[in-house]
Parts: structure tokens; C-alpha cells; sequence
């Protein structure tokens, strides 16, 4: 196939395109370089012949990154590549072993912050394309880009974009930002993604911090705040709201099935992360169920008096506790918030005060899809092989995609699943991009066929 002939003949230009994307930071959390990346995105969609301009919404919202190539063959079916331009903060940088915005290449590695997250799966999907228009001067169907600048920041404005211009990203099938690709270099076929509750709760005591030998007198906020956590959960992991599972279904056989039949090495997992057991000490079946369709309340952060290097004897003034709940299909994010408040009320912590930071329900594409079949039949060719995850254990907009454009959402990619996102030293292998480049290429053959 003369397309995928061209993949390989022309990864040096990949790997440069990827470096000067990397270059160009573009971190929403500060709104660092955001401008700046969403313009050179767009050169780079430009340069591979797809027509391509910025989508806005109103004054310090991050733009979106339009792209579309109409196929001359197939114009009824139109498949559409979501993405991200932005990433995750690059601290501590004193923990990189090169400057984490360099795209430095060693061997097989490209390092970078967003070289994989998401700037490295960016460039397969726009490689493809240039790919298909350069060895047939066409695309097998009607391409479409939507890549957004807030993802790493929880997409607050995705929603709207998609409602406002729903008309222009009209579509039959999505592929998601990102795929896994296991230890043993087989790629994961993610059909859905839990949803996401962030919350902070807080307690303000006192006007000051005082000395710790009053807390026979003033209430430590620190603990009235540790007495409220300890109710949202049992030491299973199992959350204590009422209600809280009152909507969820139970997997179906299919999705049993589909889990039973997913490689999960526990000691590799357990040795990546040089941890001893898991939650509950699970094993098996029970960890596999867990990370498709366990929902989750997690302390991310927890902040009160000194926490300095050593010791000072202080009774802080407030405390404050970061919350997420990783929530599983059918829950509704601003139902939970309600059942959170209402809880915590019963419980006697009413005065405790909540901010709410960002709510997404889960979405899920069915297995039996035809758009699954054909992902599944194009990472197979490319990659030799497959595993079809029912949802990963992680959080994006897909809702939001499913509900508003009504198609069926899949991710696959070229994210090694131990590939640093988020951290100091991130990476993508160049392997693995050359895969996922062939991969997308015959995706959207399959997509245009059937």
C-alpha cells in the first residue's frame, strides 16, 4: 500500500514536526505559549494540505484548532480526529534529565512535556492525512479536526464549542486523543472513559494560625476536616453517599467477557509503581473490573498548618482537602454534587464549605458498533495485534462528544502506558508513533469502505 509506503519513508518529517511542537510550550494551567501552539498547530494542518482555521468563543477561552479535507471518493461518511494542544505543567523541571520543553531525541525516544500527552498522538493523525493526500491525492472519507487547547485543565469550554458549532463538526465516528499501548507493545482499543468530579472542601477555624499548646481550646480545623473525609468512604474504597451507585447498571455479560479476556500483569504494574498489594487487596478479575467500572473517591491533595522540613509547633487557622471522584456510567456529576452536600449535612459537617471545580459524566461506545470492528481490524494490520478495553480508568470530555454529535467515540494511539505523562522526563517512542501513523491511515480506509 503505497500510503503506508509513505509513512515510513518520511519519519523524519514526523519526528520533526513533533520536536517543533514540543518546542513551543503551551501550558493552560498558566496559560503559557496557548496562542502561540494553537497558530502553529494550524501551520502544521496547513502544511499537510488540510484546510484549517481558529475557532473562538469569546476573550480568554483557548481557541480551537479546526481542520477538514473532504475525500473526492467517499463524501457520506466523515470521521473526525479529536486532539489536544495543551499540556500538563512541566515542574519540578529539576527532576528532567533534559529541558522539558527540547523534543530531544535519544535513540527510540522522543522526551518532551506533551511529546506523547498529547502532541505526539496530534502528529500521527495529521501524518496520516498528509500521508493519504500525498501518495493518492485524496482521503478515503470526509476528515475532520477538533483540537482543543483545555483539555489538560478539564475541557470547561469543550461543551460549549461543540453546541455552538455543531453543524460544522458534524460526524459518524471520533477518534479520541490518545490509545494505550501496553508492555508488550499491544495497543488498547479504549471504548469509553469514566467521568470526573473535583471538589474542594474547606474549614476555616479561627482569624490566625496559633500556638499548637491552645488546642486545648481552639478547634484544629485539620481534623474536623479528616472526621468529615472519613464518611465518603469505607477502607475498601467503596463510597458512603447515599445514593451515590443508585443509577449505575452492572457490566453486562459482554463487558464481562471483554474484561475477562484483557491481559493485566499485576506484578508489572505493581513493580512500575513499587507498590506491594492493591485497594482491598484485590486480584484477578476484581482488579481488572475495578479499573473499567470502579468509581473512586480520591484525596489529591490535603493542605494545613506547616509543612515545611521540620518541626513547628502550630495549630493552623483552615484546612483544605482536594477531592475527585471518578464517576461510571449513568452518574450524573451535578446529581453527585448534590448527594455530596446532602451527606455531608446529615453527617454534621454542614458548615463545612464546598467548592466545586469540574463535573464530566462517563460515556461508553457499545462493543457490537461496526465503527469497533473496523478500528480493531486496522490496529490489528498495523500492529499485529489488540486488546478491546470496554472504558479506560481515566477522565475526558467523551460525554460531551456522544450526547451533542451523537457518534461513537474510540481511542487508540501510541501512548506506552509507562510513558512518563504527566511527569518529569515524558516520552514517546518513535516505534510506536510509526504504528499508530499506519494505524490511522488504515482506519480511516475502513471507515470510508464500509
Amino acid at each position: 500500500m503505497n500510503v503506508l509506503k509513505h509513512v515510513d519513508a518520511n519519519m523524519d518529517s514526523l519526528i520533526s514536526d513533533l520536536q517543533t511542537l514540543i518546542r513551543q510550550p503551551s501550558v493552560s494551567a498558566k496559560n503559557e505559549g496557548i496562542e502561540k501552539c494553537a497558530k502553529l498547530v494550524q501551520k502544521l494542518l496547513k502544511k499537510s494540505g488540510i484546510k484549517s482555521e481558529i475557532l473562538r468563543l469569546k476573550k480568554g477561552v483557548a481557541p480551537i484548532v479546526f481542520g477538514e479535507i473532504k475525500s473526492k471518493q467517499n463524501s457520506t461518511k466523515t470521521l473526525m480526529f479529536y486532539n489536544h494542544y495543551d499540556v500538563q505543567p512541566a515542574e519540578p523541571f529539576d527532576l528532567w534529565n533534559d529541558p522539558p520543553f527540547s523534543g530531544i531525541k535519544k535513540g527510540n525516544k522522543i522526551f518532551g512535556r506533551g511529546s506523547t500527552d498529547d502532541k505526539g498522538e496530534l502528529i500521527t493523525r495529521i501524518k496520516a492525512v498528509e500521508a493519504c493526500l500525498d501518495a493518492t491525492d485524496d482521503v478515503p472519507c470526509n476528515i475532520k479536526f477538533v483540537i482543543e487547547g483545555e483539555e489538560e485543565t478539564g475541557s470547561a469550554n469543550i461543551e460549549k464549542y461543540l453546541k455552538k458549532y455543531k453543524q460544522k463538526f458534524s460526524c459518524d465516528g471520533v477518534i479520541w486523543e490518545f490509545g494505550y499501548v501496553d508492555a508488550k507493545n499491544r495497543p488498547i482499543i479504549g471504548l469509553g472513559m469514566k467521568g470526573l468530579l473535583f471538589v474542594e472542601l474547606s474549614v476555616k477555624e479561627s482569624i490566625q494560625d496559633a500556638h499548637s499548646s491552645l488546642a486545648v481550646l481552639i478547634k484544629n480545623p485539620a481534623w474536623r476536616l479528616i472526621d468529615a473525609v472519613k464518611t465518603l468512604r469505607d477502607s475498601s474504597g467503596h463510597v458512603l453517599i447515599k445514593d451515590w451507585y443508585k443509577e449505575v447498571t452492572p457490566l453486562s455479560k459482554q463487558d464481562l467477557e471483554l474484561i475477562k479476556n484483557e491481559p493485566f500483569d499485576e506484578n508489572v504494574f505493581k513493580k512500575e509503581f513499587g507498590i506491594q498489594s492493591f485497594v482491598n487487596n484485590m486480584k484477578g478479575m476484581d482488579a481488572k473490573k475495578a479499573l473499567v467500572a470502579g468509581a473512586t473517591c480520591n484525596i489529591a491533595g490535603f493542605v494545613s498548618g506547616y509543612i515545611g522540613d521540620g518541626a513547628k509547633t502550630v495549630l493552623p487557622s483552615d484546612a483544605l482537602v482536594k477531592i475527585d471522584f471518578r464517576l461510571i456510567p449513568q452518574m450524573d456529576p451535578k446529581k453527585q454534587v448534590t448527594r455530596l452536600k446532602n451527606h455531608l449535612k446529615s453527617k454534621g459537617f454542614g458548615d463545612i464549605k464546598i467548592k466545586i471545580f469540574h463535573g464530566e459524566a462517563a460515556a461508553r461506545t457499545n462493543s457490537s458498533d461496526p465503527f469497533v470492528s473496523q478500528v480493531k481490524d486496522a490496529a490489528e494490520k498495523s500492529f499485529g495485534t489488540s486488546i478491546l478495553n470496554v472504558s479506560n480508568a481515566g477522565t475526558g470530555p467523551m460525554y460531551s462528544f456522544v450526547d451533542i454529535l451523537k457518534s461513537p467515540c474510540i481511542s487508540i494511539g501510541s501512548t506506552y502506558m509507562f510513558s512518563k505523562i504527566h511527569s518529569p522526563n515524558e516520552f514517546a517512542r518513535v516505534d510506536l508513533l510509526k504504528k499508530t501513523t499506519k494505524c490511522m491511515c488504515l482506519i480511516m480506509e475502513n471507515f470510508g469502505k464500509n
